[in-house]
C-alpha cells in the first residue's frame, strides 16, 4: 500500500491503495454539473496551476462526468464534518475531489499540486485516499507595509504564496512610522507613511510608495480567487505619525507625534474619515469580512480615553458591516470604560499588554500572535532575524500564547499568525531579504497552524523534504536555479557561437544588452565572468540588470564597481581597468556580498553598522539578489567586452575562484 505523501501542511488522514495515477497532458478537469457555478473558478485556477508545474499543454476544463484519467470537482454539503475547507480526495483511474464548500475544493488542488511539484515527471499521485481539514480557522500571516514599501505584486504572489500553503489569513499593516531616535529626535523628519490612496486627505498617502484603492480592491478579489483574507490594519491611535503629518492638528504635544491626540474632537473627526472612505458605499475598498483598527501601544496615562478610541473604532467598523479586529493592550490600559467585546477578534502579541486568560474571560475571541515565539524584525537585533523553526516545531502551537497555554481546541482561540515588522526603516533590508526569512517559516508555521500536534515526521525529515516543496505554481521568489552535474553551474555563455562572431559579447552603451532566460539568483551563488571595458564609461554603467537590482561598473560618481537595489546604493573598493581584461567574480549569501578580481578577494560587504548622535546605532544590510535579466541594460549599458560568464547556484570557495580566474587567462 502508498504510505502517506509528504505534502505541507500534512494531511490529516491518509488510506493507502496500490498503484498509481498517471496525469497525461490530455486529462480534464471535470466540474459537476450541479455545481459549476460555484466550483469553475477553482477549476480554472487548478488548470493554470497544472500548466505552471507541467510545463505542457492545458489539461481541459470541462462540465460533465469523467473519464478515466480525469480529475472531478464536486460539493458535499451533506457532509458537515469536514467543516468550511476540509475536504476528501480519492485516487483510482480518476481523481475525485469533494468538499463541503468550494474552499475546501481548492485547498485539495494545493495538496494534488505539492504531490505532482515533487515528482520528478510532474504526473504521478500515488493511489490511495485522503481526508483533510484544518484543526485552526486563522492561519496568518502579518507584514508591515508601512515602515517597509511591499509592491502590489510582491503582495499578489504573497496570496498566491500563502494559498499554496493552504495559510488563508494575510494581514496587511498599511501604516506606521519609525523611532524618532533615528531622526535626531524630530518628529518632522522621522518616517512615516500610510500605503492606500486617500483622496479625503491627499497628502496622507505616501509618496515613496502607495497602493490605489483598485489595486487593492483587486488584491482582495485576487485572494478570495485563492481561498486567502486579506485584513487591512488601518492603526491608531499611536504607530499615528502619518495621520499627524497630514493634519498636524491632532498630534499630540504630550506623548509624541506619533500619538493622536485623545481630548481633540477634530482627531475623531480625521479618523472618522479616513475609515469611512474605504467602508462606505456600495463599492467599499475593503471588501472582506474583517478590518483591523490598530490600537496598541498607546501611552497607559490615557487608558481610559485609550479605551473609548478604541470601542469607537469597534463600533464604526461594525457599523459598516465589517468585523472588527484589534490588537491586545486592554491589560496595558485597564479601567472602567467598556470596550466591546462580543464578535471581536484581539491579536494577542504580550501578555503584559493583553493577559490572554482575562481577555478570554472578558469575551473575545483571540488570534495568537506572541512576539516571544513569532515575531521577526530583520537585522534590528532583538525579536528575531530569523524564526527558531526547530523549536516551533516542536514546542509551538496556536494554543500557546507566550507563556500560558490552553487547550488545544479551545473555542475562542481562532488560529495563529506570525508577523515581520521593519521597524528599522532606511537599513537596506529588500523584499528579497524579507522573503528569504518568510518562506521557511511559512512551511513549518503552515504545518503548526494547520494541525499543531501531528509532529510524527521529525524537524530533521520535514525540513530535509520540505526543499522539495517550493513556493507555488509560478513562483521562485527565492530566486532557486538548478544546475547541471557536480559543479551547479546554472548558466554558462562562452560566446563561441556563431552570431558572436568576435568570440565574445560586446557591449555599445545605452540600450544595449544580452537578454538571459532567468530574471535572476537567489542567495547562495557565485557570477563569475571576464570583462574588458572601454574607455569614457558613463557613471552608473550597468553591467547586469533585472527589476531587481543592477550591477554597476561605476556606481554614482565613484568610478567604483558597485550595485543598486530598492534604492539603496553600495560601493565596492575597487575600478576596473579600462581597455583590459579583468576576471571578476561576485559572490552572495544572505549576510554578505563578496567581490574577487583575478581570483583574489578585493572587498566584502556584510552587515555594518550605523551610528546616530544618541547612541542609536543600526545594522545595514549589504546583501544582493543577483540580477541577471540582462546582461548589460536597456538604458545605461556598459560599453566593454564580456566573456566567459559563469554562474553557480551556491558560493564557491575562494581556491575554486581563483581556477576560474587562472584557467581561461591564456584565452586572451
Amino acid at each position: 500500500m502508498n504510505p502517506q505523501p509528504f505534502v505541507i501542511p500534512a494531511l490529516r488522514e491518509w488510506t493507502g491503495a496500490q498503484g498509481t495515477f498517471m496525469l497525461k497532458n490530455n486529462a480534464a478537469i471535470v466540474v459537476d454539473p450541479a455545481y459549476s457555478e460555484q466550483l469553475m473558478t477553482a477549476a480554472i485556477t487548478f488548470r493554470d496551476d497544472l500548466q505552471a508545474v507541467k510545463g505542457t499543454a492545458h489539461c481541459k476544463v470541462r462540465i460533465g462526468k469523467p473519464a478515466k484519467g480525469d480529475l472531478y470537482l464536486t460539493l458535499d454539503p451533506a457532509d458537515t464534518s469536514l467543516g468550511k475547507e476540509g475536504y476528501l480526495f480519492s485516487v483510482k483511474d480518476i481523481i475525485d475531489i469533494k468538499a463541503n464548500t468550494p474552499t475546501g475544493v481548492f485547498w485539495a488542488t494545493r495538496s494534488l499540486l505539492q504531490i505532482l511539484e515533487q515528482d520528478p515527471l510532474h504526473q504521478r499521485i500515488p493511489a490511495g485516499m485522503a481526508r483533510d481539514l484544518p484543526r485552526f480557522a486563522v492561519r496568518g500571516f502579518v507584514l508591515d507595509c508601512g515602515r517597509k514599501f511591499f509592491t502590489m505584486d510582491f503582495l499578489r504572489n504573497y496570496v498566491k504564496l500563502m494559498s499554496y500553503y493552504k495559510m488563508n489569513d494575510f494581514h496587511v499593516h498599511l501604516n506606521d512610522n519609525g523611532f524618532k531616535g533615528f531622526y535626531n529626535n524630530n518628529w518632522d523628519s522621522t518616517y512615516s507613511a500610510f500605503r492606500l490612496e486617500n483622496a479625503t486627505y491627499p497628502s496622507l498617502t505616501a509618496k515613496d510608495g502607495h497602493y490605489t484603492k483598485k489595486e487593492f480592491i483587486d488584491l482582495q478579489k485576487l485572494a478570495q480567487q485563492y481561498g486567502v483574507n486579506i485584513v487591512p490594519e488601518i492603526d491608531a491611535p499611536a504607530h499615528a505619525l502619518p495621520f499627524t503629518k497630514a493634519v498636524p492638528q491632532i498630534g499630540s504635544d504630550k506623548y509624541g507625534k506619533d500619538h493622536l491626540d485623545l481630548d481633540n474632537a477634530l482627531t475623531y473627526e480625521v479618523m472618522d474619515n479616513i475609515f469611512k472612505e474605504y467602508l462606505q458605499g456600495p463599492n467599499p475598498v475593503f471588501i472582506g469580512k474583517e478590518v483591523h483598527i490598530g490600537t496598541d501601544e498607546y501611552a497607559k496615562q490615557e487608558a481610559e480615553k485609550f479605551r473609548a478610541f478604541t470601542d469607537h473604532y469597534i463600533r464604526l467598523v461594525e457599523s459598516y458591516g465589517y468585523k472588527a479586529r484589534l490588537w491586545g493592550a486592554l491589560t496595558h490600559a485597564p479601567g472602567t470604560t467598556p470596550v466591546k467585546s462580543a464578535n471581536v477578534t484581539m491579536n494577542l502579541w504580550y501578555n503584559g499588554y493583553a493577559d490572554p486568560k482575562e481577555m478570554i474571560r472578558q469575551g473575545y475571541d483571540v488570534i495568537s500572535t506572541p512576539d516571544g515565539w513569532l515575531y521577526i524584525v530583520p537585522a534590528a537585533g532583538y525579536y528575531y532575524d530569523y524564526l527558531y523553526l526547530d523549536k516551533l516545531y516542536h514546542k509551538w502551537t496556536p494554543n500557546v500564547i507566550g507563556d500560558q497555554v490552553f487547550p488545544i481546541d479551545h473555542p475562542q482561540i481562532k488560529g495563529g499568525s506570525f508577523a515581520v515588522w521593519n521597524d528599522h526603516v532606511g537599513n537596506g533590508i529588500t523584499e528579497k531579504d524579507v522573503h528569504h526569512r518568510v518562506f521557511p517559516a511559512m512551511q513549518v508555521l503552515a504545518q503548526k497552524m494547520w494541525d499543531g500536534t501531528d509532529t510524527a515526521v521529525s524537524y530533521e525529515v520535514f525540513a530535509e523534504k520540505s526543499k522539495n516543496i517550493g513556493e507555488g505554481p509560478g513562483l521562485n521568489m527565492m530566486g532557486k536555479l538548478k544546475g547541471d552535474g557536480a559543479d551547479s553551474l546554472v548558466l554558462h555563455y562562452n560566446f563561441n557561437q556563431k552570431e558572436f562572431p568576435q568570440g565574445v559579447l560586446s557591449l555599445k552603451g545605452n540600450n544595449s544588452y544580452l537578454r538571459t532566460p532567468v530574471k535572476g539568483i537567489g542567495y547562495g551563488y557565485t557570477v563569475s565572468f571576464f570583462i574588458k571595458p572601454d574607455e569614457n564609461n558613463k557613471d552608473n554603467a550597468v553591467l547586469f540588470s533585472s527589476p531587481d537590482a543592477v550591477v554597476k561598473l561605476k556606481q554614482g560618481t565613484t568610478g567604483k564597481l558597485g550595485f543598486s537595489r530598492e534604492g539603496y546604493d553600495y560601493t565596492f573598493n575597487y575600478s576596473a581597468p579600462a581597455g583590459k581584461w579583468t576576471h571578476i567574480a561576485i559572490t552572495g549569501d544572505n549576510k554578505t556580498t563578496s567581490l574577487y578580481v583575478n581570483g583574489v578577494l578585493c572587498d566584502r560587504l556584510e552587515q555594518g553598522k550605523r551610528l546616530f548622535p544618541n547612541n542609536y546605532k543600526m545594522a545595514v544590510v549589504q546583501t544582493l539578489f543577483f540580477p541577471l535579466q540582462y546582461i548589460g541594460d536597456q538604458h545605461n549599458a556598459v560599453k566593454g567586452s564580456f566573456d566567459d560568464i559563469k554562474v553557480y547556484n551556491h558560493v564557491l570557495q575562494p581556491e575554486s575562484i581563483l581556477k576560474l580566474s587562472v584557467r581561461n587567462m591564456g584565452h586572451f
